[in-house]
């Protein structure tokens, strides 16, 4: 345990240091190489100039399409292409028409470019060129393509990016062969083929395909985009990362949390990290996609898939390119295999493919230099494409979101009144009580006033989502905490003025959110959470400010422990309430 400790501290300063040079040489000269993906992405286009001859709008053919086109095949093209590159570090060779980063730049731009031709050149193709010094080189660019969307009045824009630089240990050896075949062709190749296959269909908002590169350098490529996005002023309204999407082999130090044991096979489930607790709108989109998957995909999938969310926004010490865009308040997420090898610690020892010449398709098992054993599951790769692509179909609907709702909760029942002011008619109204998932989803149609049944005891999250005629979903509002004694501004226990509620999610793998509830904040010196092992040893101690209303606290425990906890809300130095909490990875 020290020795994961250690690391992780050794992880936080080189993300702090990698921030800090962020800042110093910041990228500049941001812009994209084809002005008219400018003024796609600004909404100053005519829609007609790409309408499709035949249009395919309608939501349920839509997802149905998406789901039935996607290609395993097409994926391991893709994939065998990526690894013929030599490697694909961010400062690696720019003039070689067949190695380096250049040549798969030129190479997935060349492949946006064909499915756009293959479509009725619907697809406007560009990159996002920005200057900054990374390992050496000065000019860097992304690659993307836009499906404008039918209604530019709303102007709305999803992204679904996954990054192409790829690497071995040292972040800026730019000549160690680096295939990058899980770390990151599987995210280049899922974006690849959700431009092939949705190219045809007609949405109202933009969708954008990106692939960026400097993410190992530190999500360099994603800053610019986002820096870029924010300066523009761009209504960005969803961030679907893809990294490490199409591995299912567990290495023996794959980052927490994540898979059992060395060489543990799990080709049916997928992690969805996010940012936030309570009222989070990343974490609202993780559970929106999910959402999604479950009522559109699920019911005829020949291999259901498990949507986890996370408790964090990324692996322990790890990060990703949807960070730079969440920290410019735009909802955004990250899709990544249960299992991956490796934690690209590559100590002495380390033995797992991640971050090193190893990371490849596969290897040759009968001698006839035909890979044959393959790291990657394609047919895993491809289900994971179809969930992205599904929750890009309905975001891209542009039904307007609920301006909110109010609720009053007695026993068992809770009254929703939903503010609406566009009218929609039909809504979800969503429950959560200590999980990170929904507990319940209804539906709330001919009106804006509904009963639903609820919890009898405990803390309550309620969010509301407008529906189309079609049933397809707005993104959800943010969630309101409604409490037990049908008034918005008591807690439960109507005596109490501090209140402490259950963690959540509980059990939990490494890392929990713990609440309480202040009623009037007393006059006090200190206040800490205290959390202690069942002998009552002190594990940890977290300082807190008490603040009127609902307060939270994350508490990251670390990975490879099983066990109960105790954690206890002290004011001066007096325990106001405690629980317990279960530790199980």
């Amino acid at each position: 345990m020290k020795q994961k400790s250690t690391f992780r501290f050794s992880l936080l300063l080189v993300l702090v240091f990698s921030a800090f040079g962020q800042m110093v040489f910041a990228q500049t000269n941001i812009h994209c190489t084809n002005a008219l993906a400018e003024q796609i992405l600004l909404g100053n286009y005519n829609p007609a100039d790409y309408a499709a001859t035949t249009v395919t709008a309608d939501l349920a053919t839509t997802t149905a399409g998406i789901h039935a086109r996607v290609s395993a095949d097409s994926l391991k093209a893709y994939l065998i292409r990526l690894s013929t590159f030599g490697t694909r570090n961010t400062g690696s060779d720019t003039l070689s028409p067949t190695t380096g980063i250049g040549a798969a730049r030129r190479w997935a731009h060349q492949k946006f470019t064909e499915f756009g031709a293959a479509n009725e050149n619907r697809l406007v193709v560009s990159y996002l060129q920005f200057d900054q010094d990374i390992c050496g080189m000065g000019q860097h660019r992304n690659v993307f393509a836009l499906l404008p969307g039918s209604n530019p009045v709303a102007n709305g824009v999803i992204l679904i990016e996954g990054h192409m630089d790829s690497r071995c240990d040292v972040s800026c050896d730019v000549t160690c062969e680096a295939q990058g075949i899980e770390d990151n062709a599987t995210g280049t190749a899922l974006v690849l083929e959700l431009a092939r296959v949705m190219a045809q269909y007609t949405f109202e908002n933009t969708i954008l395909f990106m692939v960026t590169i400097g993410e190992e350098q530190g999500l360099l490529g994603a800053e610019a985009m986002a820096i870029y996005m924010k300066n523009k002023d761009i209504p960005l309204r969803a961030v679907l990362n893809n990294d490490i999407v199409g591995g299912v082999i567990c290495g023996e130090t794959s980052s927490p949390p994540s898979c059992p044991g060395l060489n543990h096979i799990d080709s049916t489930g997928v992690r969805l990290f996010s940012q936030g607790g309570a009222n989070s709108r990343n974490k609202q989109l993780a559970r929106f996609i999910k959402l999604q998957y479950q009522e559109n995909i699920l019911p005829t999938a020949s291999v259901p898939m498990d949507l986890r969310l996370q408790s964090l926004e990324d692996r322990t010490g790890r990060g990703g390119d949807h960070i730079p865009f969440r920290e410019r308040a735009y909802p955004a997420m990250r899709f990544t295999s249960a299992n991956e090898h490796g934690d690209a610690s590559n100590g002495a020892g380390y033995t797992d493919r991640q971050h090193t010449s190893d990371d490849i398709l596969g290897v040759d098992t009968d001698g006839d230099q035909v890979v044959d054993s393959f790291f990657v599951q394609f047919n895993y790769l491809a289900r994971n494409v179809v969930i992205n692509g599904n929750a890009a179909a309905v975001a891209a609907r542009n039904v307007p979101v609920p301006a909110g709702l109010t609720a009053l909760r007695s026993t068992g029942l809770l009254d929703v009144e939903v503010d609406d002011p566009a009218n929609t008619g039909t809504y979800r109204v969503a429950l959560r009580s200590t999980g990170l998932d929904w507990d319940t989803v209804y539906t709330l149609a001919g009106g804006t006033f509904g009963t639903f049944p609820a919890p009898p005891t405990g803390l309550l999250y309620v969010s509301v989502a407008a529906v189309d005629p079609e049933g397809g979903e707005s993104l959800f509002s943010g969630e309101k905490l409604v409490l037990i004694t049908g008034t918005e501004t008591q807690t439960e226990g109507a005596g109490k003025n501090i209140e402490l509620f259950q963690n959540r999610p509980n059990p939990f793998d490494e890392a929990t959110w713990i609440s309480f509830y202040v009623k009037e904040v007393p006059k006090y010196r200190q206040a800490q959470i205290l959390i202690s092992d069942m002998q009552g040893k002190a594990v940890e101690r977290i300082p807190v400010v008490l603040q009127a209303g609902m307060n939270e606290v994350y508490y990251v425990h670390g990975y490879g422990t099983r066990g109960t906890f105790t954690y206890a809300l002290q004011v001066d130095g007096q325990t106001v309430d405690a629980r317990q909490m279960v530790f199980a990875w």
